[in-house]
Parts: structure tokens; sequence; C-alpha cells
């Protein structure tokens, strides 16, 4: 059961950090190139909806463990013409068929999921053959200065932000689980500290 932190807390504070407009910038620059039947993976509450392009996407089917977080999703402003459903479930063991979708979205997810390794491959699994999957990450810094610090603070990042880890890989972990990726784009995000603002953002394929 979810403790009280997680339950009343926790959803606040990633309202807060996950909504700002430098991370909002982030997304814009990734979510509209979505087309057809898509699967959001970590879709919480609903940050990405307002991006699709309703006149590209057929549907878009999300997943997360916590209910607190699928409530608000279930609400987030989104184009009328667009076709959402909102489903319990982990990243790790998806519940959908082989190449199922056309397309994944994956942001800001990698960090909090217990194993990336199993998440990617299962979106590698729910993906049709040539099936994209498009993601904007927070992970390690390639700054050994900045990197030393997110080992640092990551213990207590963890236990207060979910889960979120500071220190994992993002690029080279979505080419290792088998995507050929033929995008990609990295920065510091402008207006945040900078132990949790290295991104990783683009487009692989299966």
């Amino acid at each position: 059961m979810a403790s009280l932190y997680d339950r009343f807390v926790l959803p606040k504070l990633l309202k807060c950090a996950c909504s700002a407009k430098p991370m909002m910038k982030q997304r814009a620059k990734v979510v509209p190139k979505a087309e057809g039947h898509v699967l959001e993976l970590g879709i919480g509450m609903g940050l990405n909806l307002g991006f699709y392009d309703a006149d590209k996407v057929q549907s878009v089917t999300g997943v997360d463990p916590a209910p607190e977080l699928r409530t608000i999703a279930e609400a987030a402003p989104r184009d009328p013409r667009l076709t959402v459903r909102v489903d319990d479930g982990t990243a790790e063991a998806l519940p959908f068929a082989d190449g199922a979708f056309d397309c994944v979205v994956c942001t800001f997810t990698l960090c909090s999921v217990h194993t990336p390794a199993a998440a990617l491959a299962e979106a590698k699994r729910v993906l049709k053959p040539g099936g994209r999957f498009l993601y904007c990450e927070h992970g390690l810094a390639p700054d050994p200065g900045v990197a030393k610090w997110q080992r640092r603070i990551e213990p207590v990042w963890k236990r207060l932000a979910g889960g979120c880890h500071l220190t994992r890989p993002v690029t080279s972990a979505i080419q290792a689980a088998g995507f050929r990726v033929e995008r990609q784009d990295s920065m510091f995000v402008p207006g945040t500290p900078r132990f949790a603002g290295w991104n990783e953002w683009g487009e692989a394929t299966t």
C-alpha cells in the first residue's frame, strides 16, 4: 500500500517539477512526432497529452502503476479528438500483445522504473516492425564533476522523488536494448539544477 507521502505529497512535488516550463519545452520537442497507435510508458499525470497531434495519432494508451497519478492523467487537458486510455501497468511487464503499437513515447520515465533494460525490452516487443521509440530522459551527465555530485545526491533523491535515479545512462541503454537510434540530442536543461538537468532526447526504431 502506498504511504501517505506517496499518495498526497509526492504527486504535488512531481507536478511542480515535471510541469516546469523548461521540462514542458523538452516534451514539446518529442511528443508531437508520435503517429498511429501510441503507447506512453509512465503516463504519470498526463503532462504529454496536450502535445499529441490528433491529426496523426489514432489513439494513445498510457500505463502507470500509481493510481493517484492515473486519476490526474484521466482529466489532463488534450485535443478532444484524441482517443486516450489510461491503464494500470508497469513498463517492465506491459499487458499488450507483441507488435500492438506503431509508436512508444517515453519521457522522464526510465529514471524511475525498477529495471530499465526490462522496460526497454518490453517497449521493443510491443512495437510493430519498424516502429518508433520517441524518448526524452534525464540521466547520467558526461561532466565528471556533475556526475560525482549525482552519485552523492542520488540515495536521498530517490527517497524524496518516487524512486527517481540521477545516474542512469539514456541513449546508450536504448541502443543496448536493440533499438537503432536515428536521431539524438542532449544538453543541460536551462533553469534546472545541473545534477538533475542532463537531458537526452531522440528517435529510435526497432
